[in-house]
C-alpha cells in the first residue's frame, strides 16, 4: 500500500506541475543521463518549458538486472525537477527544486560493479554484505550548467543535493536470505547528479 502510495505521488506532482504551464509556444526535449547508462540503468528524461526562464524536468530510471552472486542495484526512481534558469532556458546557468520517490532492492555491490563494497576511497561492508529491499521519497535543491552543442544537442551536467526517507528491510546478501530486521532512515547529502545528453527540442502549443 505505501508503496503503491509513493508512485502515485510522483505521479500526481508530475501532472500537477504540468498543468500549471501557460497556454503559449513550448519547446520540449528528451535526454539521457550519461552516469546511469555507466550502470546499465535505463533512463529517460523529458524536459519541457514552461516560461522564458523556467522548465519542467522529469526523469525516469529502472534497474532490473541481477549479477553473479546475487548482486543487484534493482530501482526505480521518478524525480520531477522545476527549474529557473538565469539566462534562457535551455542554456547556461539554472536552479532547481527537486522531489524524488521509488522503490530498490540493493546488495552486495555499488555502482559501476565495484564489488568490495569500496568506491572513490569510500567503503560500506553493509552493502557489500546484505541487501537492503525498502522504498524512498524526499526532495532536494539542484545547481547545473547546459552548454548548447548544435541545433538540436546540448550538454548538461548538474548536481543537486536535498533530504531523502528511506523505509527498508535488511536482509543476508545471498538469495532468499534471512531476514535480518526493519528500519528507516532519515538521509541528507547529494541527491541527484547527472552529466545528460539532450536531443529534440521541439516547439508546441499547449491548447489551455
Amino acid at each position: 500500500m505505501v508503496k503503491r502510495k509513493v508512485f502515485e505521488c510522483s505521479i500526481v506532482l508530475c501532472m500537477t506541475l504540468l498543468f500549471c504551464m501557460r497556454g503559449y509556444a513550448q519547446t520540449i526535449g528528451v535526454k539521457t543521463n550519461l552516469l546511469y547508462d555507466a550502470t546499465s540503468t535505463f533512463n529517460l528524461g523529458v524536459e519541457v518549458g514552461t516560461a522564458p526562464k523556467w522548465s519542467l524536468d522529469v526523469s525516469g530510471n529502472f534497474n532490473p538486472w541481477t549479477f553473479n552472486d546475487n548482486r543487484k542495484m534493482k530501482h526505480w526512481l521518478v524525480q520531477p525537477e522545476m527549474r529557473y534558469w538565469l539566462c534562457e532556458r535551455f542554456n547556461g546557468h539554472f536552479f532547481g527544486i527537486h522531489a524524488h520517490g521509488g522503490q530498490y532492492n540493493w546488495g552486495g555491490m555499488l555502482p559501476w560493479g565495484f564489488k568490495n563494497g569500496k568506491m572513490f576511497g569510500i567503503e560500506n561492508p553493509n552493502i557489500r554484505d546484505h541487501r537492503y529491499e525498502g522504498w524512498l521519497v524526499g526532495a532536494g535543491l539542484t545547481y547545473g550548467y547546459q552548454w548548447i552543442l548544435g541545433n538540436r544537442w546540448n550538454l548538461e551536467a548538474s548536481i543537486g543535493v536535498g533530504y531523502a526517507y528511506l523505509d527498508y528491510t535488511k536482509y543476508k546478501c545471498k538469495k532468499c536470505g534471512e531476514k535480518l530486521g526493519s528500519g528507516h532512515k532519515n538521509y541528507v547529502g547529494p541527491t541527484k547528479a547527472a552529466i545528460s545528453l539532450n536531443s529534440s527540442q521541439i516547439k508546441y502549443r499547449l491548447l489551455w
